[in-house]
């Protein structure tokens, strides 16, 4: 099952959003903390705050798309702040 998971940086303030085909966020969070991903290698450790599920990658990945957007990111700092 797609899903669009939050991570949220426990060496600074950012926040990553990313999104999978399978039902596999714990497994995507490890890859982040590996170091695997270039955008996030300097950024970890990583923390999961947030995963959503849906029953088609296309829908994922439009909710993966807003919540990189201004607002959804404004959103995501509202529902989780810093600290």
């Amino acid at each position: 099952m797609p899903c669009v998971y939050i991570l949220k940086s426990q060496k600074s303030e950012k926040y990553y959003v990313g999104s999978s085909r399978e039902n596999d966020a714990k497994t995507r969070v490890e890859a982040h903390n590996s170091g695997k991903i270039r955008s996030t290698k300097y950024g970890k450790p990583w923390k999961l705050i947030n995963e959503e599920y849906f029953n088609s990658y296309t829908i994922a990945r439009k909710r993966e798309l807003f919540l990189k957007s201004g607002k959804g990111r404004g959103i995501i700092k509202e529902r989780w702040p810093s600290g």
